[in-house]
């Protein structure tokens, strides 16, 4: 089976508990989580995990930065974005930053699992 561990980021800890809910349920492994994007780089650095799901809105630093810090640690990281409704600009700013795809919330599992299972399997 394809590498299927996961970094989740987001500074609300119900949304990750909801993502992490989604994904477990659906065998995927949540390796780690972090609350900000400044933890975020340092996480992926320490785990390395398949996919990294990215909030773009959060203090200290935002996931569109942190998504130029991991892609700078690793260019070969695959992060998808989560992102409110209308905050276009922003995602294609993520996408621009490397993001692979993004979600929006509310989460719907649907998207979510179709999201992660376009970028690894």
């Amino acid at each position: 089976m394809a590498d299927n561990t996961i970094l989740l980021v987001d500074d609300a800890a119900f949304m990750r508990m909801m993502l992490k809910d989604i994904l477990t349920k659906n065998g995927y492994s949540v390796v780690g989580e972090a609350e900000n994007g400044a933890v975020a780089i340092e996480k992926y650095k320490e785990l390395k995990p398949a996919l990294v799901i990215m909030d773009i809105t959060m203090p200290e630093m935002d996931g569109i930065k942190a998504t130029q810090g991991i892609k700078a640690a690793d260019g070969s990281a695959v992060i998808i974005m989560c992102s409110a409704m209308g905050q276009q600009a922003m995602v294609i700013e993520a996408i621009q930053a490397g993001a692979r795809d993004f979600i929006v919330k509310p989460f719907q599992a649907d998207r979510v699992l179709e999201a992660v299972h376009k970028v690894i399997g």
